[in-house]
């Protein structure tokens, strides 16, 4: 039966609103999808794309392909850690003395992400703290710079062999206390860059140009800097590239181990500007209308739950169901009300809900204390968030 707005409607009646789901259906059908589109590499979830422990351990049990997880905060880790999870890795660096203390307590140190010296001194300073021997992740920078143009994101410092073995060595004087375990290269401008997009227009056809131009480049400074480490003796466990945009292409690279997805779980709004691939709308939330002020126009209550990034039309979330209703360019989604127009057959009286995608993933999850899980048409469960969780 399609998932049309009466559907959602019926499963989610009576509930009081705001409110967000998940359509576990849905969700485990993007897992499987993502495990093809690897090819058979194992794929380390994105934490911050998820943000519900419950999700999370569903996706790890139902789909053996995914395999350990890529944490986006301190605290988050340390907390999944406590929940039973394993295979931790940071996706960023910590600099926090105490948090690092934290991560860094036996038995199971958490893998730390380095791009210099000073985050492997810290490190260490905490392992040794802590009487442990903690594993690092080396973040080398995948960005290519183009005439006026840096096509990627400012990460990592560690751009060519020699400057990843600079890192490399000040791991290994400090080899009482932390160990090279892994490097992950990360190709945002392939993973995390619509190609697609609707309201990009011809800007579209120039972004597929830089991505076809970039993947050589990408695939070439990352075997560069793996078969440099390894020459010179080191021997990294793991060695993590890509996002949900890019595991077709990421695949492809001799030096990679293993891949990172989470968005594609969800696949929220922004999602849907892939040219090479589409998801299922697995999650989304639901607001009231409040108010009718005019023919076609209908106020909901809240729903102003921007993307983080660059300022656009892009980061607002997008009226899902009923299908037609769309934001007002001048008032957009706003915190007390988002006025929409709509037109369509659907009945709208007060109280009635409207659908919203939002244009990230695991963001829509700092807005709600919980999920409720739909399954075949009618809500199986009601888990927390992160936010429900712990705050």
């Amino acid at each position: 039966m399609p998932r049309d707005y009466a559907w959602y409607a019926r499963a989610l009646e009576g509930r009081r609103l705001p409110l967000a789901f998940a359509d576990v259906d849905l969700l485990d059908e993007n897992a499987a999808a993502l495990l093809r589109r690897a090819g058979g590499m194992p794929v380390r979830i994105a934490t911050k794309s998820v943000r519900c422990v419950a999700l999370l351990r569903r996706v790890l049990d139902k789909h053996p392909g995914f395999q350990g997880l890529m944490c986006f905060s301190a605290d988050e880790a340390v907390r999944l850690r406590e929940r039973g999870f394993t295979d931790l890795l940071m996706g960023y660096p910590v600099v926090d003395a105490e948090a690092l203390a934290e991560l860094c307590r036996p038995p199971a140190p958490v893998t730390l992400m380095v791009d210099s010296a000073e985050h492997v001194a810290l490190a260490a300073r905490a392992a040794r703290r802590q009487g442990t021997r903690a594993p690092l992740c080396l973040d080398v920078d995948l960005s290519v710079d183009l005439p006026g143009l840096r096509f990627g994101v400012h990460r990592s410092p560690v751009r060519s062999p020699e400057d990843a073995l600079a890192v490399a060595r000040s791991i290994a004087a400090d080899g009482d206390a932390v160990f090279l375990a892994g490097v992950m290269g990360y190709e945002a401008q392939l993973a995390g860059v619509p190609d697609a997009a609707p309201h990009a227009g011809p800007k579209n056809v120039v972004i597929r140009a830089l991505k076809r131009g970039s993947v050589g480049r990408v695939h070439a400074r990352r075997q560069a800097v793996v078969a440099a480490l390894k020459d010179a003796g080191f021997a990294p466990r793991f060695v993590n590239g890509g996002g949900t945009g890019s595991l077709e292409s990421t695949r492809e690279d001799s030096s990679v181990t293993e891949l990172t997805a989470g968005s594609g779980l969800y696949s929220p709004a922004l999602f849907d500007g892939y040219r090479g691939f589409h998801h299922q709308p697995a999650v989304a939330f639901a607001i009231p209308v409040t108010r009718r002020p005019g023919p076609g126009l209908f106020t909901l209550q809240g729903g102003g739950y921007v993307a983080s990034g660059s300022a656009g039309v892009d980061k607002l979330p997008v009226p899902y169901l009923p299908e037609g209703a769309k934001l007002l360019p001048l008032e957009g989604a706003g915190e007390v009300q988002t006025p929409i127009a709509y037109t369509g057959p659907v009945p709208l009286p007060l109280g009635a809900p409207v659908f919203f995608r939002h244009a990230k993933a695991g963001e829509v999850c700092e807005h709600f204390r919980t999920l409720l899980l739909i399954s075949d048409g009618r809500v199986v469960e009601e888990v927390p968030t992160y936010r429900g969780d712990w705050g």
